[in-house]
This record gives C-alpha cells, sequence and structure tokens, in this order.
C-alpha cells in the first residue's frame, strides 16, 4: 500500500514538471509502462490527473483545488490558463504565464499552438528579469533603490541582443509602464520575438506576467505589433478581474 502511494506521488510529482506521455512519464519515475498507465488510470477516476492533447498526462483539477487552496500561485495559474489559450487562438502563437522569483522570472505555464512552426516550452527556466519581456514588465514596477541594486547586480548578455547598458534599460523600462507591455527582440534566444503584460492584483501591484511568444521571423507580422499589444493587455487585466472575484 505505502509502495502504491509512494509511486502515485512520483508520478504526480512527474507531471506536475510538465504535461508528459506514458513513456516519458515512466521514465522520469524509473517505473515500468504498465504500471504507470495503471497508475494514472487510478489517478484519473480520482481528478488528480488529466489527459491533455491527447496522450499527454497533467496535473488533474482535484490537485489543482487542493494546491490553489494552499498557494497563490498555482490558484493563478488555474485562472490564467483559458485567457492562454484565448490567446493562443486569436495570435496564432504559443502563450504562457511567468512570476518573479527575486532577479529572475520563473516560467511557470505554457500553451502551444498548432503552428507547425514552434518554439520550445519554457516551463520550469528562470531568466533574469532584464532579458525578457515578462521580466521588464515587472521590473517596470520595482522602486528607485531596489532598481539600483538590481542593475548593480549586473545585466548579463543571453545573447549578442540583450540590453545591457543600464541607461537604455531604464528608459526601457518606462516604455514598458506607459505602455503597459513589452516586446523582447532576441534578447533570452536568438531567433525567438515575444510581448508580455503585467497581472495585477487588487491593490494594482505586478504580481505576474503574460507573454506571447514565435518565431522572429514571423512574428510578430508586419503591422501587427499594437493589435498584438492590446490583445495581450486585455488578457492580463481580465485575469486580473478574475482574481479578485
Amino acid at each position: 500500500m505505502v509502495q502504491s502511494v509512494d509511486r502515485a506521488f512520483a508520478i504526480l510529482e512527474a507531471v506536475s514538471v510538465r504535461p508528459a506521455g506514458v513513456t516519458a512519464i515512466a521514465d522520469r519515475v524509473r517505473l515500468p509502462k504498465s504500471t504507470v498507465s495503471r497508475l494514472l488510470r487510478t489517478l484519473e477516476q480520482l481528478g488528480a490527473v488529466e489527459r491533455v492533447e491527447g496522450p499527454r498526462w497533467r496535473v488533474g483539477a482535484g490537485i489543482e483545488a487542493l494546491a490553489g487552496a494552499a498557494s497563490p500561485e498555482r490558484s493563478l495559474v488555474t485562472l490564467a490558463r483559458p485567457h492562454l489559450a484565448r490567446l493562443v487562438e486569436e495570435l496564432g502563437e504559443d502563450s504562457g504565464l511567468a512570476l518573479p522569483d527575486g532577479y529572475d522570472v520563473h516560467y511557470v505555464e505554457h500553451m502551444e499552438s498548432d503552428n507547425p512552426v514552434q518554439v520550445r516550452d519554457w516551463t520550469g527556466t528562470r531568466a533574469p528579469l532584464h532579458a525578457v519581456p515578462s521580466g521588464v514588465v515587472l521590473l517596470a514596477e520595482w522602486p528607485d533603490d531596489a532598481l539600483e541594486a538590481y542593475v548593480a547586480h549586473g545585466l548579463a548578455a543571453l545573447t549578442p541582443h540583450t540590453l545591457t547598458e543600464p541607461q537604455a534599460l531604464r528608459r526601457r523600462l518606462e516604455r514598458a509602464r506607459a505602455e503597459g507591455v513589452a516586446w523582447g527582440r532576441e534578447e533570452f534566444a536568438e531567433g525567438i520575438s515575444s510581448v508580455a503584460a503585467p497581472i495585477r492584483d487588487t491593490r494594482g501591484k505586478a504580481i505576474a506576467a503574460m507573454h506571447v511568444h514565435g518565431p522572429s521571423y514571423r512574428f510578430p507580422p508586419r503591422g501587427e505589433a499594437g493589435r498584438i499589444a492590446s490583445s495581450i493587455r486585455s488578457a492580463a487585466e481580465d485575469v486580473a478581474r478574475d482574481l479578485a472575484l
């Protein structure tokens, strides 16, 4: 009995990292595929896991409800998902959710588009705040003394396009505050462009960021940057409203 519980928890931990198929889960937890399949069926009946995108599995609504009660972060992920899916449908590119984590931003959710040429799933990845739009819109909210400490910590260059000059960063943060979004072009990963908007709590504080990203050769489409920025601002505002209910 204890062994079955241990194995079930191992499977839940594996799918909490990112959705995966039976083979990938079995590799992660080092169990036979037949055992993993049996436990997944049991966990599915309990609402602890659910199928997504065909043969892949992820944490189910039952576990998310428990996690949300204990962790506002998990509750935010759950609230954001339908709005991330709407962005994918509307814009045809991948979307995601990120949370601040010290001097980094932590990607905690990802929604894939049906586009045949996709970018990788960044879920679980951390990046310096100044190097990605999700981090920029959060950093734009920092008070002057905290921002000065961040700059003094060093502005690492992840690609040749990463903005590393302090005054240029300050100007960028001013634009992000004024426009409610930030764009990034090949600053975190070459060939990838993205845009992000902050999600605010009931006090107006930026607590997370939503982003959309795609290959630079097609995203953003020519003349569409304004429309895309408006869409992601609107989606972030919708999440904030849901969070306040």
